[in-house]
This record gives C-alpha cells, sequence and structure tokens, in this order.
C-alpha cells in the first residue's frame, strides 16, 4: 500500500511541475522506465533518490511521500 502511495505523488507532484519522466530520470541519472517503474509503484526508490526527487521538485520528504497533507 506505501508503495502505491508514494508511487502515485511521484507522478502527481512531477505532473503539477510540469516536467516529463525523461527530464526528472536525465536528472537523477536513472532511465526513464525506472521512474516509470517508482511512479506505477513496481519499485521503491531508496531514500536517496527521494531525497533528490525532493530537492528537484522543490518540497519537503514528508510532501513527496504522503505524509503531509500539502500534496
Amino acid at each position: 500500500m506505501m508503495r502505491n502511495t508514494i508511487g502515485k505523488n511521484l507522478r502527481k507532484v512531477r505532473t503539477a511541475k510540469n516536467m516529463s519522466q525523461t527530464s526528472v530520470a536525465r536528472k537523477l541519472y536513472i532511465k526513464r522506465q525506472t521512474l516509470s517503474a517508482y511512479e506505477r509503484g513496481k519499485s521503491m526508490p531508496n531514500i536517496y533518490i527521494l531525497m533528490e526527487l525532493s530537492r528537484i521538485y522543490g518540497i519537503s520528504l514528508d510532501e513527496l511521500t504522503g505524509n503531509d497533507t500539502g500534496v
């Protein structure tokens, strides 16, 4: 359940920031397919990826993972 929640939040934030999967994946030095798997809940990003995503999107880890009502 947690995996799916984080994935949904990752996609929601990315689309709200008008960013493509390709552009975000390039900033993270990962494949677009890897980012897609995170967003679909097929795999879970590690804490370092989550920290970098929160920096890229300009939001807190709590917002990114859905532990805050600001998402």
